[in-house]
């Protein structure tokens, strides 16, 4: 069962759906949906405003929108290794070298398909138990907050509660260093992707058990503390209330 958001929610002053990404086996279930035109390049982000509008993406291996979501969500190489590295390096200059490129490239994670559908869509509780993870659209802060509550309940000897790393947009809905383990990926740092979200947003995915903490942050977490409240004020903002 989907914990319930509302508390977290109303203590960061958020006002935009979550967005799930679903591994599902009835994409009917998620409608209204959109798609990526099969026959144009098209970013999976550039269906943000969709999202927001409470359309899910559907998304197969035979109409994925980009390279990037053909290989994060489906493990299709769209192009040769050797042109595939190419295009990263010497066309859009991602790393110094094709050789740093291809360790990347090798030891980078990809999702494993249980079915054929990946959805992209706003969280919806009926059909929680396909989401893989939940981003929250944060502008700086938010993430601020969300950080220090993904930190809240983590040991110094635990592994990182919140990660960045090196990966394009769509492969950050779904890069954790062990999805069983409570963590978050500070995303939307793939400048490709950028122009088609707001420009104050950054993403901050988390996983289930890391969604499932952040909704038990209670009455004893600086959610309902002074600096908060401070930081609020200092934005020229009221109060939050119980």
């Amino acid at each position: 069962m989907q914990p319930d958001p509302t508390n977290l929610l109303k203590r960061l002053d958020y006002d935009k759906p979550l967005v799930a990404f679903y591994d599902a086996p009835d994409p009917s279930a998620f409608e209204p949906l959109v798609k990526p035109d099969p026959n144009k390049h098209t970013c999976i982000f550039a269906h943000y405003k969709s999202w927001m509008n409470g359309k899910t993406t559907h998304l197969t291996r035979d109409c994925h929108g980009c390279n990037g979501a053909g290989r994060y969500f489906f493990g299709i190489q769209g192009s040769s290794r050797e042109e595939f590295l190419k295009f990263l390096v010497d066309d859009e200059g991602l790393k110094a070298s094709r050789e740093l490129m291809a360790e990347y490239v090798d030891k980078g994670a990809t999702y494993k398909n249980k079915y054929d559908n990946s959805m992209i869509g706003p969280l919806r509780n009926d059909l929680y138990k396909y989401a893989q993870s939940i981003t929250f659209w944060a502008n700086p802060d938010q993430l601020a907050i969300l950080t220090w509550g993904a930190r809240y309940f983590s040991k110094p000897s635990d592994p990182p509660s919140v990660i960045a790393p090196f990966s394009s947009g769509c492969g950050l809905l779904w890069q954790f260093e062990n999805p069983d383990y409570p963590q978050a990926t500070i995303g939307a740092t793939d400048l490709t992707m950028r122009p088609y979200i707001p420009a104050d947003i950054l993403a901050f995915t988390v996983n289930k058990p890391m969604f499932e903490l952040l909704c038990k942050l209670d009455e004893r977490s600086f959610l309902y503390k002074p600096f908060l409240q401070n930081l609020r004020k200092s934005r020229g903002l009221p109060e939050i209330g119980y």
